[in-house]
């Protein structure tokens, strides 16, 4: 990036994991602005447009049919939030259910639904009511290495005296981008699949920042061979940044009757433009796949170098993918590592409870040349705490 004086910038943030295709991408951004050149369509609520249709064709064909997932598509409002406000809503629906079960540390969302599932209290405040008809359970790790929350989530959800109503919805990230990079298990996820069909609650995944391929797949799902009931998409979807958002849904599970769930911003084009023209430039094949695979590896060994060079429990690496960073023992140090990053040239973040993480979101087409200078600078700037660090 280069601000108005010249000034360029490595990207580490890339929108909060909206640009996974890195800004003004031409593969993309071609596309929209020769579908604007052409005078298409911007604006069309839910009515059919050639852009929409064929942004469902490519998503069918090219993700959906090759994992053997069977999913209805809805187009909610542009925004995550929207997205998970419709899924909680149809859960609700579906069961006949109110309670849904979230996590600690989970983010979903600030409209009232969605943040009612965000375990963040900060947030939570600022709602102005009371956040109802949510309960949390402990995430993978949240109570030590040697407790397995799934064990308790599995005893409070089907005890009958632990107060906690049948639940209609688990709604659950694989990756926990705001809540501090929290990675879950293979084996805590495939718990937590199996425990929500035995009890007949509606799974579903928010994939916002860790799907669209952050974590190496498309879905952050897919290595662990589950099928949830409603995924949520958002963020990079659009291909270029442009607001989008999509709710896969089992088609069992559409039970929408005609405007239950509306908005007047279902429809834009020029992010089914981008998106469609992502999915083909991209996700065809493997390649993309495996080179975020291997850009992944390369940053973690990274990471784990700087973090390896601190005090013993210092510091210690967090995240999946590329969606990776170093938490710190003391939170102050992250905040002045992202004020220095800043004056290093790279923009970068701080994430969880307690802004704890340095959060690495580069874009996935980023080189490894420029991950290397990013992460040069990173390991500088870090190199310049550990007097402080060294001092707890």
């Amino acid at each position: 990036m280069e601000d108005v004086n010249g000034r360029r910038y490595l990207d580490f943030l890339a929108g909060a994991g909206t640009l996974n295709y890195g800004h003004n991408n031409p593969a993309i951004v071609g596309r929209v602005i020769d579908y604007l050149s052409c005078n298409g369509i911007v604006h069309s609520l839910d009515m059919h447009t050639r852009a929409k249709a064929q942004f469902i064709a490519a998503f069918h064909d090219i993700i959906l049919a090759p994992r053997a997932l069977s999913y209805k598509l809805q187009f909610p409002g542009p925004t995550g939030s929207n997205a998970v406000e419709a899924a909680l809503k149809l859960a609700r629906k579906v069961t006949g259910r109110t309670n849904v079960i979230g996590f600690t540390d989970g983010f979903h969302g600030m409209t009232l639904g969605a943040l009612a599932a965000t375990a963040n209290s900060a947030k939570r405040r600022a709602s102005g009511v009371s956040l109802n008809g949510v309960t949390f359970m402990p995430y993978d790790g949240y109570l030590g290495e040697h407790v397995d929350t799934m064990d308790v989530t599995a005893r409070m959800l089907k005890s009958s005296g632990s107060g906690v109503e049948p639940p209609a919805a688990i709604l659950v990230e694989m990756v926990q981008g705001e809540g501090g990079l929290n990675a879950a298990s293979a084996n805590w996820v495939r718990a937590l699949a199996s425990l929500a069909r035995e009890l007949g609650a509606v799974l579903i995944v928010d994939d916002i920042q860790a799907g669209n391929g952050r974590t190496g797949t498309f879905f952050s799902f897919e290595p662990f061979g589950i099928d949830p009931d409603i995924v949520v998409l958002s963020k990079s979807l659009s291909g270029f940044g442009t607001p989008f958002s999509l709710v896969l849904i089992r088609p069992e599970h559409d039970q929408w009757q005609p405007g239950e769930h509306n908005g007047t911003f279902r429809g834009n084009n020029l992010a089914f433009v981008g998106a469609t023209a992502a999915l083909e430039t991209y996700w065809r094949n493997d390649d993309f796949a495996d080179d975020v695979t291997g850009k992944a590896m390369h940053v973690r060994a990274r990471v784990e170098r700087i973090a390896a060079a601190l005090p013993p429990g210092a510091a210690w690496v967090k995240g999946r993918g590329l969606l990776t960073g170093i938490a710190f023992a003391d939170a102050g140090t992250t905040t002045e590592l992202v004020h220095r990053l800043f004056r290093a040239d790279v923009i970068a973040e701080t994430c969880g409870p307690h802004d704890q993480v340095l959060k690495l979101l580069p874009p996935l087409t980023t080189s490894l040349v420029e991950l290397d200078l990013g992460l040069d600078r990173i390991e500088e700037a870090v190199e310049t705490c550990v007097p402080k660090v060294a001092a707890l």
